[in-house]
Parts: C-alpha cells; sequence; structure tokens
C-alpha cells in the first residue's frame, strides 16, 4: 500500500497487482491439468487466472472430481479445452505435466516461462477400485506439492 500526502491530507492508495496468467497443460485435459488446475485456482486467489488445456480433449475424468473433492476442491464444473482456445491469452507462465504434451505442445509465441514436470497418468493405473484410487491420492499430492512450489517461487 502506498501512502500519498497531498494539502495535509493523507491518502492511502491501494497498489494494484498484477494478474498473472498461467496454462497447465497436459494430452487430454482430463485428469492431471485439471488437478493442478483446481490447486493453482484455490492457492491464487487475487494473484492469477488459471486456465488448462489439452493438445487433445478427452473429458474430465471422474476419478480426478471425485479425488479433488476429497480434500474440498470443487472441479466438477471444469471443461476440458483445448490448447487453440486460448491462442488469444498472453501467458506468463505455461506448465507441461507430462511428457507427451511437452512434445506435442504447437508453438504460439508467447512471453511465457515454460515449465514441466512429468507427473504419472492416475488415469492408466491398474488393480483394484481401491488400488486405483490410491494412485490418484499419490499423484495428487505430488500435484499439490509441485504447485505449493510453484506459487512460492513465482508468486510470492
Amino acid at each position: 500500500m502506498q501512502v500519498v500526502a497531498k494539502h495535509g491530507l493523507v491518502l492511502k492508495i491501494k497498489r494494484e497487482i498484477s494478474m498473472k496468467n498461467i496454462l497447465v497443460l497436459c494430452t487430454g485435459n482430463s485428469c492431471r491439468s485439471q488437478i493442478a488446475h483446481g490447486f493453482l485456482a484455490t492457492m491464487t486467489v487475487g494473484k492469477a487466472n488459471v486456465y488448462s488445456a489439452g493438445v487433445e480433449t478427452h473429458g474430465v475424468n471422474p476419478k480426478a472430481i471425485a479425488i479433488m473433492k476429497e480434500i474440498g476442491i470443487d472441479i466438477a464444473h471444469y471443461t476440458s479445452n483445448n490448447i487453440t482456445e486460448y491462442f488469444g491469452v498472453d501467458f506468463d507462465y505455461v506448465i507441461t505435466v507430462c511428457d507427451n504434451a511437452k512434445e506435442r505442445c504447437p508453438y504460439f509465441p508467447t512471453k511465457a516461462v515454460k515449465l514441466h514436470y512429468n507427473f504419472p497418468d492416475p488415469a492408466k493405473a491398474v488393480g483394484t477400485e481401491d488400488e486405483i484410487h490410491e494412485q490418484f491420492r499419490i499423484v495428487r499430492e505430488m500435484i499439490k506439492d509441485y504447485c505449493e512450489k510453484f506459487v512460492e517461487e513465482n508468486l510470492h
């Protein structure tokens, strides 16, 4: 906050915070990118506009919705979007969350800082329902840790 004195009056002027634009990119925008989108949107309220997309669209995975709901983050209203929908957005950060998206991401002009972390795909987990659910939990926690570190290092 900035304080300005003028003619004996003290005026307090709130410094406007520049909102950052963050894109989380994955192959199908169905699971890992949706989970990261949910965490980042929750962690960056008032600091960033968060988007997620895929190089393809597969719909939001119901298990991703359920695993986030367990911790109180509602991503049920999120949609699976294609990267081409955001070509006009000036991103500050583009985070790829799988190797396939990093390799297939089309070039688009941006000044964005590009970050990458290849999270395991819980949608490919096999086993009993409980074992699959546990894989979703493990990946969710990995993504949460990554997002916390990202916010701390980049949006302080």
